[in-house]
């Protein structure tokens, strides 16, 4: 893999003085890959090594997927939708019901208005479609590890309009003044409505004026606070609040 390999160093770069001084390498990114077709699903997790992240496990069914991503807790799965025994979005939810911190990327073939927001409510940070480009899907794993909500151009918007149509109906009133509610300052507050309004992390950061690590440090305490997921429930928290037409 290409981070092991960095690891070990060139010819010349080191003249004897060790690793002293050196900085540590990244940890890679892990990442387990459910997908029914093996030559898919092989040649997704060798594009995925390839580009350094560590591809932890496979699966080829969605019993498998659920049980593979338990076990290896990795930091991302990309999964597909149609899988046999479980389908993809009925894995996503068991991922997501475990607690675990893993965030999922739909990797599909359908572009169909009830698959995209089937996998999105079941807690899924991002919906790509398989037409993508290698350096796309590389990228989202990217942004999907980092914490920032992936969608094929089109589908964004299609999230988006869902999650205002669920806001808009009658629900009970959840105010940050009832009893128990939890308490966010006003920054996080105010990073919550930007993230509401879909700014990314570097958006936001030029806009208050702060480091994008900052706002991520923001966004992961707000999600602690709220007991939320990923980005997506939190975009869906601060539209069902009203926070986005602020």
């Amino acid at each position: 893999m290409t981070g092991d390999e960095g690891a070990q160093g060139a010819p010349g770069e080191d003249d004897g003085g060790g690793s002293v001084g050196r900085p540590a390498e990244p940890q890679a990114v892990t990442v387990v890959v459910a997908d029914d077709h093996p030559m898919w699903r092989d040649a997704v997790a060798r594009d995925l090594t390839d580009a350094g992240f560590r591809v932890v496990a496979t699966a080829e069914d969605g019993p498998g997927a659920v049980r593979r991503t338990l076990a290896t807790r990795p930091a991302v799965l990309v999964l597909d939708l149609n899988l046999p025994g479980l389908r993809g979005d009925q894995v996503c939810a068991a991922v997501m019901a475990a607690g675990l911190s893993t965030r999922v990327l739909v990797l599909s073939a359908s572009a169909e208005q009830k698959d995209v927001l089937a996998a999105v409510k079941a807690g899924a940070t991002g919906y790509l479609l398989k037409s993508a480009s290698r350096e796309t899907f590389l990228d989202a794993v990217r942004d999907i590890a980092g914490g920032r909500a992936v969608f094929t151009p089109g589908l964004a918007g299609l999230v988006l309009g869902e999650y205002r149509r669920l806001a808009s109906e009658p629900a009970p009133a959840a105010g940050t003044d009832e009893p128990g509610a939890p308490q966010l300052t006003d920054r996080e507050t105010e990073v919550l409505r930007l993230v509401a309004t879909g700014m990314t992390y570097k958006q936001i950061a030029a806009h208050l004026f702060i480091s994008h690590r900052t706002v991520q440090n923001h966004v992961q305490t707000t999600l602690g606070k709220l007991q939320l997921h990923n980005r997506v429930e939190l975009v869906r928290y601060a539209i069902e609040r009203g926070l986005d037409d602020e």
